[in-house]
């Protein structure tokens, strides 16, 4: 039987596929409000890339990292980090093992803020040291709907936050029996303009949260999850007719 999970092929169905690209999933293990399972970021950014391979030829996924850099959600349990180091240790190796593989069209699924940094260091430098490998990173998903779906479907801060309207509907649409929305609640955090002021997360909601999730439902994480595979899905295949060049 085909497959494109790595975690299930053994090496003759690796060798006999024609794998063009493997898809990484980051995510973390840290704790998302009363609601939301603790491996939330890595459930989503993991079933968006099975949600990919199914409907691209060629491409593998490869086993999900559950592990992210959240020590800016040490506020409330559970929460297991790693260093900015060790999380750019961990990409930079497995990019080096998937190249040693012959495959050289690496895609990054993120499903967590904090991973943001090492993607950024890691595939930079390995971009360097591998100049030949094609490198991608959908590094924020979660700004993906409120970008490409209509006005107007989300109700709170364009479905952005923590555990918010956005997590919570793209959770009750990949897994709504991991979702307990009684006492759910959230708040919106109103920032300074203009800068980034780096916080921790107890700085921002006493209430494990930010956005609305009670707005949540599955028919917006279907809209949700449609639109970020299918974003991925029209990456790839552009990239593949530009011969896999950053630019025309």
């Amino acid at each position: 039987m085909t497959t494109y999970l790595a975690a299930e092929m053994n090496g003759a169905q690796f060798l006999a596929g024609n794998w063009e690209v493997a898809l990484l999933t980051l995510g973390s293990t840290e704790n998302h409000g009363t609601h939301l399972p603790f491996a939330q970021d890595t459930f989503v950014a993991y079933n968006i890339a099975l949600d990919v391979a199914a409907k691209t030829e060629g491409v593998m996924v490869l086993p999900p990292v559950y592990f992210g850099m959240s020590e800016h959600y040490q506020h409330a349990p559970f929460s297991i980090s790693l260093t900015p180091e060790t999380m750019i240790g961990l990409i930079s190796d497995a990019l080096k093992s998937v190249y040693r593989w012959g495959i050289k069209r690496i895609i990054i699924i993120n499903g967590h803020d904090g991973n943001l940094g090492p993607i950024e260091v890691a595939t930079r430098q390995f971009k360097v040291d591998h100049p030949d490998v094609t490198i991608a990173a959908c590094e924020k998903w979660w700004e993906l709907p409120g970008q490409l779906l209509p006005e107007g479907t989300f109700a709170v801060w364009d479905g952005m936050g923590h555990a918010g309207e956005g997590e919570t509907s793209i959770a009750l649409h990949y897994f709504p029996e991991l979702v307990q929305l009684d006492g759910a609640q959230g708040v919106v955090p109103v920032e300074p303009p203009y800068l980034s002021v780096k916080w921790l997360f107890h700085e921002l909601t006493t209430v494990g949260t930010t956005g609305d999730p009670t707005q949540g439902t599955a028919e917006k994480g279907q809209q949700m999850a449609e639109c970020v595979v299918n974003a991925i899905c029209e990456f790839i295949k552009v990239m593949r007719e530009q011969d896999w060049r950053p630019c025309r």
